[in-house]
């Protein structure tokens, strides 16, 4: 399946801002979500070829979402990406046991982020 459309969700618009400037060049149709439940309801309404998610947000996290959203037979196909401010191997480790496909540290650097992308599409 070729990724297409990729739904940024973190809680920092300047974050989004720049993830979303950065896949739109490469391409990529993009969406934003502020939250974690925005994400569900963004997943249920128009569903993403990718999901790239921040950690940290207040209300459900990263991983609860990614947890929710890789259990659940109708969204379980859609790859999600998580996105951490810490370079920690637990994040990482606890991300693949949420069903992320990887873990991408904070400050994203642009051409690891594409080269990943390409790798799941």
């Amino acid at each position: 399946m070729a990724i297409e459309k990729i739904l940024v969700v973190d809680d920092s618009a300047t974050d989004r801002f720049f993830l979303t400037e950065l896949l739109e060049t490469a391409g990529f149709s993009v969406t934003g979500a502020d939250s974690g439940e925005d994400c569900l309801d963004k997943v249920a309404a128009n569903p993403p070829d990718l999901v790239l998610m921040d950690v940290v947000m207040p209300g459900l996290t990263g991983f609860q979402v990614t947890r929710m959203l890789t259990k659940d037979p109708k969204t379980a196909n859609i790859p999600v990406i998580l996105c951490t401010g810490k370079s920690q191997a637990t994040d990482l480790a606890w991300a693949l046991k949420m069903g992320a496909k990887a873990c991408v540290t904070k400050p994203v650097v642009s051409a690891d982020l594409l080269a990943l992308i390409k790798t799941l599409g």
